[in-house]
């Protein structure tokens, strides 16, 4: 008979060996068949008598309950495989939600009303590249232009937008503001004055009424036009404008302006059908330097630096699109503010995005270094201070 090629289970075994004792002992305890017959007469059977295999039963009954388990089993049978757990049908509770990256909020101060001069901020924020870096950046415009460099050193805001001159006056006077970035890389500061009126160059100030819309405009640039020209301060007459200059020289009250936008004001002023001549301070003696700058607090900035770094870097992407895609650019700052979309802007955007720093980070050492000289020597601040002072590269290792 074949036998079964599973393993013969243990219980088997055991049957086998207790059939096997029972039958040794029947056999010792009876007399044969023949024998027991042959006493009473009985004659042969004349037929073989079939004793079941014991074996056999065993190996078969082990066979059904192994079939049995296995068509019981959650997955069926499989070769060398354990049959899968149980799935849940339900889930018990809701999944764990998965917590966003962390991000960084920054506010950053302007130092005026939304201008083309604003574009690598409008568009890196309009173009989500502060977001893509784990940036939440929002732009506030200031009520009055000197109030970003005292907000930022009052820990207020975190970054403000100034001019150069404005950063080295308030660090000779005590302020923590250091240079991150620069946004515009030459002056769009001038000195704009009535084309029907005498002044035709620095010499011919003394006995003007000139009007300034910040501080640096009139301790820094007015002041060291007067001085370039042997003019005392009591021979000009100032007046603080704010965001009104254009009203005060169209009304007449100024004979000019110093620190007004060269490519919005003249323009503004011809639309309402007054004419102007421009005078650019880089032309009347006063060194070159950074027109736009960013401005962190030197007092917050090692925790801050991280997050400044992925800022210049979305301000230089943005700065590379826009040489790219100029009129894109302008599209997308006209639609995210309005009040941007003026005549006046739009001819300007040409001449502004032209003077866009196309590295933001990178710091000219010497021209920081001659611009603080500059200012000493004519007496407009009390001291030197370094670079290191004044100005930064983010991305650069801190000494």
């Amino acid at each position: 008979m074949t036998r079964s090629v599973f393993r013969r289970p243990r219980r088997g075994r055991l049957l086998l060996s207790a059939a096997a004792l029972l039958s040794m002992l029947s056999a010792a305890a009876d007399p044969p068949a023949d024998a027991v017959g042959a006493q009473q007469g009985y004659p042969p059977l004349g037929t073989e008598v079939m004793v079941p295999d014991l074996e056999s039963l065993a190996d078969q009954a082990a066979w059904a309950e192994t079939r049995r388990r296995y068509r019981e089993a959650p997955s069926g049978p499989s070769v060398d495989t354990p049959s899968r757990p149980s799935v849940p049908a339900i889930a018990l509770r809701p999944a764990e939600p998965i917590e966003p990256p962390p991000v960084t909020p920054l506010r950053i101060m302007l130092d005026g009303y939304p201008s083309p001069r604003h574009a690598a901020l409008l568009v890196a924020r309009e173009r989500r590249l502060f977001a893509s870096r784990g940036l939440a950046v929002t732009l506030a415009t200031p009520a009055d232009p000197d109030v970003p460099s005292k907000l930022l050193a009052a820990s207020r805001i975190d970054l403000a937008v100034a001019r150069q001159p404005l950063l080295h006056l308030q660090v000779d006077r005590g302020l923590p503001l250091v240079r991150v970035a620069t946004l515009v890389a030459i002056p769009l500061s001038a000195l704009v004055v009535r084309e029907d009126g005498s002044i035709e160059t620095p010499a011919q100030l003394a006995g003007s009424r000139i009007g300034h819309a910040d501080i640096d405009s009139r301790d820094v640039l007015l002041a060291a036009l007067k001085r370039g020209a042997a003019i005392r301060d009591d021979e000009v007459e100032t007046e603080a404008l704010h965001f009104r200059i254009g009203d005060a020289l169209r009304e007449g009250r100024v004979d000019g302006v110093i620190g007004a936008m060269r490519h919005l004001l003249p323009r503004q002023l011809a639309d309402e059908g007054l004419a102007t001549r421009v005078l650019r301070i880089e032309e009347l003696g006063i060194p070159l330097h950074d027109g736009l700058v960013l401005l962190a607090n030197r007092d917050h900035l090692a925790p801050q630096r991280d997050a400044i770094r992925r800022l210049v870097a979305a301000i230089e992407e943005a700065t590379a699109w826009i040489a790219n895609h100029p009129e894109e650019a302008w599209s997308l700052m006209a639609n995210a503010e309005p009040g941007l979309d003026t005549a006046v802007n739009r001819e300007a955007w040409e001449m502004v995005r032209s003077r866009l720093s196309l590295s933001p980070a990178a710091l000219d050492q010497g021209r920081y270094r001659r611009f603080e000289e500059y200012l000493f020597e004519a007496g407009l601040i009390q001291e030197r201070h370094p670079v290191s002072r004044l100005a930064i590269d983010p991305g650069a290792a801190p000494r």
